[in-house]
């Protein structure tokens, strides 16, 4: 059974921890409020990233070790106690440059933990041959909340101020938490396997193609979850939201409508139209003037990230044996976050030397070039479930 109760319950706790996460989308406004420039952004944003990529080879092995469940408790906590931290930085942002990189730091720790965790959780359970189904449907949530987070943010910034947001983005955490006590841990680890290696798994070559095309992926959500917020202000945007709303609703009806897709025809067909339709939807805030280009914007970019995100992990993860998925997922979730944290502090730079347009003209390119790397360094299609069906569709 595919939406178990399990799944439901999972999926739940972590549309309330992605929502919380993504109220920092708008994170840049604080930063520009308290003095800030572009590459300041650039930075303070791309250090949470950063700390996620450092960590992920002890936090995938954790969860192969300890397990899903309480791994994800652990950044569940790690998520709701740190926004409260963030109450104490007032002043000019020089006054508190260095441990306002250090709370980014654990907060990106804390992050990684809950992405790595769901998602290995949610792998353990849903039936194989509706791996990209599954992974896709429970990854609608996470985009909600993408879209709810930044909205809250936005409404809350505006009518209490910064210290009111941090309290909500603590409190939408903290919901998370308690959400996902009850559930039960499913998977058991063997004694008698044999254990490998982080870096064994990521020298695969199938992996690490999905590792390099998840770092591009990362470099372009960079330009989406730390730069449109400032660039829509400076081109007097009024609704900054609209991008995100429009990104997350694109994501979720594409999953809607297109969940089964990548499962009967397979996410190696699926992923080049992915990759164009993100990167074009990048390339085209390079004409960011008004609300229509912002929402087109999104709409492409979110229609892409909704195939691209479950058909990369899927590649991952397929036929791989559970007692290595904790890390499968780390080198994949990993990956986006060494994109996202390359991406912030270049595209940070970019913008600052020539200017916001050039910053996603950049960003737009780099998910673009993922066709090359993909085409050039992806092994031959891997036959999985429902091979034999689309053989049989097209004779």
């Amino acid at each position: 059974m595919l939406y178990s109760r399990s799944f439901i319950t999972m999926a739940l706790a972590n549309l309330f921890i992605v929502s919380s996460f993504a109220t920092f989308f708008l994170f840049p406004l604080f930063i520009t409020s308290h003095g800030g420039s572009k590459s300041d952004i650039g930075i303070i944003m791309g250090v949470l990233a950063l700390s996620a990529v450092l960590c992920r080879p002890w936090i995938s092995g954790m969860i192969d070790r300890i397990g899903r469940k309480r791994s994800y408790t652990i950044g569940c906590v790690i998520m709701s106690i740190l926004p409260l931290i963030y109450l104490l930085f007032q002043g000019d942002l020089s006054q508190f440059y260095l441990p306002l990189i250090l709370v980014r730091i654990v907060h990106g720790v804390g992050l990684a933990i809950c992405f790595t965790a769901a998602f290995t959780y949610i792998a353990d359970i849903v039936p194989e041959g509706r791996l990209n189904e599954g992974l896709g449907m429970f990854g609608t949530t996470g985009l909600t909340g993408m879209a709810i987070g930044p909205l809250i943010a936005e409404i809350i910034i505006k009518e209490f101020g910064f210290s009111m947001f941090f309290l909500a983005a603590t409190g939408i955490a903290a919901l998370g938490l308690l959400l996902q006590v009850p559930l039960p841990e499913f998977y058991v680890q063997v004694r008698y396997e044999l254990s490998q290696s982080f870096l064994s798994v990521l020298i695969k070559r199938r992996i690490l193609t999905v590792g390099l095309l998840a770092l591009l992926f990362g470099f372009g959500l960079s330009a989406s979850g730390g730069f449109v917020s400032p660039f829509a202000k400076e081109q007097d945007i009024p609704f900054i939201s609209l991008y995100f709303i429009f990104y997350s609703s694109a994501a979720v009806l594409t999953r809607l409508l297109g969940g089964r897709l990548a499962d009967r025809i397979g996410e190696d067909r699926i992923i080049p139209y992915a990759l164009i339709l993100t990167g074009g939807g990048l390339l085209f805030l390079i004409f960011l003037g008004g609300n229509t280009v912002l929402a087109i914007s999104g709409f492409m970019s979110g229609c892409g990230h909704g195939f691209l995100f479950p058909s990369l992990n899927s590649l991952a993860i397929r036929n791989e044996p559970s007692n290595i998925r904790g890390k499968i997922t780390g080198i994949f979730t990993g990956g986006i976050d060494t994109g996202a944290f390359v991406g912030s502090i270049t595209l940070g730079y970019i913008g600052e030397w020539a200017g916001f347009r050039a910053l996603f003209f950049a960003a737009g390119l780099a998910l673009l070039t993922g066709l090359g790397v993909y085409n050039r360094l992806m092994p031959r299609p891997q036959i999985h479930p429902n091979a034999s069906d689309r053989l049989q569709t097209t004779l």
